[in-house]
Protein backbone atom coordinates (compact mmCIF):
# COMPACT_ATOMS: atom_id res chain seq x y z
CA UNK A 1 0.00 0.00 0.00
CA UNK A 2 1.19 3.22 -0.65
CA UNK A 3 1.66 6.27 2.03
CA UNK A 4 -0.61 9.18 1.21
CA UNK A 5 1.21 12.14 2.06
CA UNK A 6 1.21 14.58 5.26
CA UNK A 7 -1.99 16.90 4.87
CA UNK A 8 -0.52 20.18 4.19
CA UNK A 9 -2.58 22.05 6.71
CA UNK A 10 -0.08 20.47 9.31
CA UNK A 11 1.91 24.14 9.30
CA UNK A 12 0.93 27.29 9.17
CA UNK A 13 -2.13 28.92 7.19
CA UNK A 14 -6.06 29.13 7.67
CA UNK A 15 -6.47 25.91 9.51
CA UNK A 16 -4.28 26.98 12.47
CA UNK A 17 -4.97 30.22 12.29
CA UNK A 18 -8.77 29.47 12.77
CA UNK A 19 -8.10 27.07 15.38
CA UNK A 20 -6.28 29.84 17.18
CA UNK A 21 -9.51 31.99 17.08
CA UNK A 22 -12.15 29.44 17.51
CA UNK A 23 -13.69 31.09 14.66
CA UNK A 24 -14.12 30.58 10.82
CA UNK A 25 -15.38 30.88 8.35
CA UNK A 26 -13.06 27.91 6.81
CA UNK A 27 -13.67 25.40 4.10
CA UNK A 28 -12.28 23.01 1.85
CA UNK A 29 -12.06 24.29 -1.64
CA UNK A 30 -12.31 21.61 -4.63
CA UNK A 31 -10.42 22.32 -8.38
CA UNK A 32 -14.22 23.41 -9.74
CA UNK A 33 -14.19 25.96 -6.59
CA UNK A 34 -17.16 24.05 -4.63
CA UNK A 35 -16.81 25.11 -1.39
CA UNK A 36 -17.62 22.55 1.63
CA UNK A 37 -17.64 24.38 4.98
CA UNK A 38 -15.61 23.22 8.28
CA UNK A 39 -17.30 23.91 11.61
CA UNK A 40 -15.17 25.14 13.66
CA UNK A 41 -16.65 26.72 16.43
CA UNK A 42 -18.12 23.19 17.09
CA UNK A 43 -14.61 21.57 16.71
CA UNK A 44 -13.08 24.35 19.10
CA UNK A 45 -15.97 23.76 21.50
CA UNK A 46 -16.27 21.53 24.36
CA UNK A 47 -18.20 17.84 23.78
CA UNK A 48 -21.94 18.62 22.58
CA UNK A 49 -24.51 15.99 23.24
CA UNK A 50 -24.15 14.32 20.57
CA UNK A 51 -20.56 13.77 20.68
CA UNK A 52 -20.52 12.46 24.51
CA UNK A 53 -23.29 10.27 23.24
CA UNK A 54 -20.40 8.54 20.61
CA UNK A 55 -18.09 8.76 23.15
CA UNK A 56 -20.45 6.48 25.51
CA UNK A 57 -19.70 3.45 22.99
CA UNK A 58 -16.44 3.77 22.88
CA UNK A 59 -14.51 0.67 24.28
CA UNK A 60 -11.31 0.70 26.40
CA UNK A 61 -8.57 2.53 25.08
CA UNK A 62 -9.47 5.08 22.13
CA UNK A 63 -7.20 6.36 19.49
CA UNK A 64 -8.95 9.80 17.68
CA UNK A 65 -7.48 9.92 14.77
CA UNK A 66 -7.29 13.41 12.87
CA UNK A 67 -8.36 14.70 16.81
CA UNK A 68 -8.39 18.40 15.61
CA UNK A 69 -8.41 21.12 18.76
CA UNK A 70 -9.22 18.21 21.13
CA UNK A 71 -12.76 18.50 22.14
CA UNK A 72 -13.28 14.26 22.14
CA UNK A 73 -9.39 13.66 23.55
CA UNK A 74 -10.21 16.21 26.61
CA UNK A 75 -13.90 14.76 27.25
CA UNK A 76 -12.84 11.13 27.16
CA UNK A 77 -9.44 11.78 30.01
CA UNK A 78 -12.32 13.78 32.04
CA UNK A 79 -13.70 10.19 32.21
CA UNK A 80 -10.96 8.81 32.82
CA UNK A 81 -10.20 6.46 29.79
CA UNK A 82 -6.61 6.01 28.20
CA UNK A 83 -7.05 8.33 24.82
CA UNK A 84 -4.94 9.24 22.57
CA UNK A 85 -5.21 11.88 20.06
CA UNK A 86 -3.30 12.74 17.02
CA UNK A 87 -2.85 14.87 14.37
CA UNK A 88 -1.03 16.62 11.53
CA UNK A 89 -1.49 20.14 12.84
CA UNK A 90 0.71 21.67 15.22
CA UNK A 91 -2.24 23.93 16.44
CA UNK A 92 -4.72 21.33 16.89
CA UNK A 93 -2.04 19.42 19.34
CA UNK A 94 -0.81 22.30 21.26
CA UNK A 95 -4.74 22.98 21.92
CA UNK A 96 -5.94 19.25 22.47
CA UNK A 97 -3.03 19.30 25.22
CA UNK A 98 -3.93 22.77 26.91
CA UNK A 99 -7.52 21.05 27.44
CA UNK A 100 -5.87 18.64 29.14
CA UNK A 101 -5.62 15.67 26.70
CA UNK A 102 -2.35 13.67 25.68
CA UNK A 103 -1.94 14.13 21.34
CA UNK A 104 0.81 13.40 18.91
CA UNK A 105 1.96 15.75 15.88
CA UNK A 106 1.39 12.53 14.06
CA UNK A 107 -0.20 11.19 10.29
CA UNK A 108 -2.53 8.02 11.00
CA UNK A 109 0.12 6.58 7.90
CA UNK A 110 3.18 7.18 10.30
CA UNK A 111 4.26 4.74 13.03
CA UNK A 112 2.50 5.19 16.38
CA UNK A 113 2.66 3.93 19.94
CA UNK A 114 0.03 0.73 20.37
CA UNK A 115 -0.40 -0.34 17.06
CA UNK A 116 -2.49 -3.93 17.11
CA UNK A 117 -3.59 -2.80 20.68
CA UNK A 118 -6.51 -0.10 20.51
CA UNK A 119 -9.63 -1.04 21.24
CA UNK A 120 -11.32 1.52 19.65
CA UNK A 121 -10.14 4.19 16.77
CA UNK A 122 -12.01 7.19 15.92
CA UNK A 123 -12.40 8.77 12.93
CA UNK A 124 -14.80 12.16 13.15
CA UNK A 125 -15.89 14.94 11.44
CA UNK A 126 -15.33 13.65 8.22
CA UNK A 127 -11.74 12.51 8.90
CA UNK A 128 -13.03 9.09 6.34
CA UNK A 129 -11.32 11.51 4.49
CA UNK A 130 -7.68 11.52 5.10
CA UNK A 131 -5.45 10.41 2.64
CA UNK A 132 -8.15 10.27 -0.47
CA UNK A 133 -7.98 6.19 -0.44
CA UNK A 134 -10.86 4.71 2.12
CA UNK A 135 -9.89 1.55 1.41
CA UNK A 136 -6.30 2.60 2.14
CA UNK A 137 -7.11 4.24 5.50
CA UNK A 138 -9.35 1.22 6.52
CA UNK A 139 -6.25 -1.23 6.16
CA UNK A 140 -4.37 1.02 8.21
CA UNK A 141 -7.13 1.06 10.70
CA UNK A 142 -7.68 -2.29 11.26
CA UNK A 143 -3.50 -2.30 11.43
CA UNK A 144 -3.89 -0.17 14.67
CA UNK A 145 -6.82 -1.76 16.26
CA UNK A 146 -6.68 -5.44 18.06
CA UNK A 147 -8.32 -8.16 16.24
CA UNK A 148 -12.24 -7.84 16.70
CA UNK A 149 -11.45 -3.80 17.98
CA UNK A 150 -14.15 -1.44 17.11
CA UNK A 151 -14.14 1.74 14.73
CA UNK A 152 -16.64 4.51 14.99
CA UNK A 153 -16.89 6.95 11.94
CA UNK A 154 -18.83 10.05 10.93
CA UNK A 155 -20.09 9.90 7.58
CA UNK A 156 -21.64 12.47 5.49
CA UNK A 157 -24.94 14.26 5.89
CA UNK A 158 -25.44 12.67 2.54
CA UNK A 159 -25.14 9.63 0.31
CA UNK A 160 -21.79 10.50 -1.54
CA UNK A 161 -18.68 8.88 -2.47
CA UNK A 162 -15.87 11.50 -3.92
CA UNK A 163 -12.48 11.83 -4.41
CA UNK A 164 -11.05 15.11 -5.12
CA UNK A 165 -7.77 17.37 -4.43
CA UNK A 166 -8.71 20.05 -2.25
CA UNK A 167 -7.04 23.22 -0.34
CA UNK A 168 -8.28 24.46 3.00
CA UNK A 169 -9.17 28.18 2.36
CA UNK A 170 -10.38 31.06 4.70
CA UNK A 171 -13.42 32.88 4.52
CA UNK A 172 -12.77 35.25 1.67
CA UNK A 173 -12.26 32.09 -0.62
CA UNK A 174 -8.80 32.20 -1.29
CA UNK A 175 -5.82 30.23 0.43
CA UNK A 176 -3.45 31.83 2.61
CA UNK A 177 -0.37 31.03 4.41
CA UNK A 178 0.70 28.08 1.74
CA UNK A 179 -1.43 25.65 2.53
CA UNK A 180 -1.66 23.62 -1.11
CA UNK A 181 -3.48 20.90 -2.45
CA UNK A 182 -4.15 17.25 -0.85
CA UNK A 183 -6.05 14.44 -1.74
CA UNK A 184 -9.44 14.08 0.24
CA UNK A 185 -12.63 11.97 0.05
CA UNK A 186 -15.92 12.52 1.26
CA UNK A 187 -18.15 9.04 1.98
CA UNK A 188 -21.62 8.70 2.61
CA UNK A 189 -22.31 6.01 5.00
CA UNK A 190 -23.78 3.22 2.12
CA UNK A 191 -20.42 4.00 0.58
CA UNK A 192 -17.96 3.69 3.87
CA UNK A 193 -20.30 0.51 4.53
CA UNK A 194 -19.36 -1.07 0.86
CA UNK A 195 -15.26 -0.41 1.24
CA UNK A 196 -15.32 -2.13 5.00
CA UNK A 197 -17.42 -5.00 3.53
CA UNK A 198 -15.08 -5.57 0.91
CA UNK A 199 -11.84 -5.01 3.41
CA UNK A 200 -13.58 -7.38 5.62
CA UNK A 201 -15.20 -5.38 8.05
CA UNK A 202 -18.30 -6.31 10.34
CA UNK A 203 -21.11 -3.48 10.77
CA UNK A 204 -22.68 -3.36 14.52
CA UNK A 205 -24.48 -0.11 13.64
CA UNK A 206 -25.15 3.33 12.09
CA UNK A 207 -27.51 5.75 13.33
CA UNK A 208 -28.15 9.50 12.59
CA UNK A 209 -28.20 12.16 15.19
CA UNK A 210 -30.02 15.41 13.40
CA UNK A 211 -27.70 16.19 10.77
CA UNK A 212 -24.60 14.37 11.86
CA UNK A 213 -24.18 10.47 10.62
CA UNK A 214 -22.37 7.38 12.28
CA UNK A 215 -21.57 4.00 12.04
CA UNK A 216 -19.74 1.52 14.21
CA UNK A 217 -17.26 -1.64 11.97
CA UNK A 218 -15.73 -4.22 13.76
CA UNK A 219 -12.45 -5.05 12.18
CA UNK A 220 -11.10 -8.60 11.62
CA UNK A 221 -11.08 -11.72 14.10
CA UNK A 222 -8.35 -13.97 13.38
CA UNK A 223 -9.35 -17.15 15.25
CA UNK A 224 -5.94 -17.46 16.62
CA UNK A 225 -5.13 -14.03 17.63
CA UNK A 226 -7.69 -12.51 20.22
CA UNK A 227 -6.35 -15.08 22.84
CA UNK A 228 -2.70 -14.15 23.23
CA UNK A 229 -3.51 -10.23 22.28
CA UNK A 230 -2.20 -8.18 24.89
CA UNK A 231 -5.51 -5.77 26.45
CA UNK A 232 -5.29 -2.51 24.86
CA UNK A 233 -7.37 -1.08 27.82
CA UNK A 234 -3.97 -0.14 29.85
CA UNK A 235 -2.14 2.85 29.88
CA UNK A 236 1.03 0.95 28.73
CA UNK A 237 0.00 2.24 25.25
CA UNK A 238 0.84 6.08 26.18
CA UNK A 239 1.82 5.94 29.62
CA UNK A 240 5.60 6.69 28.23
CA UNK A 241 4.57 9.82 26.47
CA UNK A 242 4.98 13.19 28.84
CA UNK A 243 3.49 16.09 27.22
CA UNK A 244 5.39 19.35 26.55
CA UNK A 245 5.55 22.57 24.71
CA UNK A 246 5.37 21.47 20.79
CA UNK A 247 7.50 22.37 18.10
CA UNK A 248 7.53 22.52 14.65
CA UNK A 249 9.28 19.22 13.70
CA UNK A 250 8.57 17.50 16.87
CA UNK A 251 5.11 15.77 18.80
CA UNK A 252 3.84 17.06 21.54
CA UNK A 253 4.28 14.13 23.49
CA UNK A 254 7.25 11.26 23.38
CA UNK A 255 6.51 7.86 22.28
Amino acid sequence: MSTPPVVPWGGPGPYAAALRTGRGPLFLRRTDGWLLPLEVERWCARADPVDRAVLDRCEGAVLDVGCGPGRLVAELAARGRTVLGIDVSEAAVDHTVRLGGQALRRSVFEPLPGEGRWDTVLLMDGNVGIGGDPRALLDRVARLLRPGGLLIAETAAVDVDERSEVRVVDGTGMETGGDGAFPWARLGTPALLRYAGRAGWRTVGQWTTGRRRFAALRSRSPRSASSSAEPANSTALISSQRARKPSADRPVADR
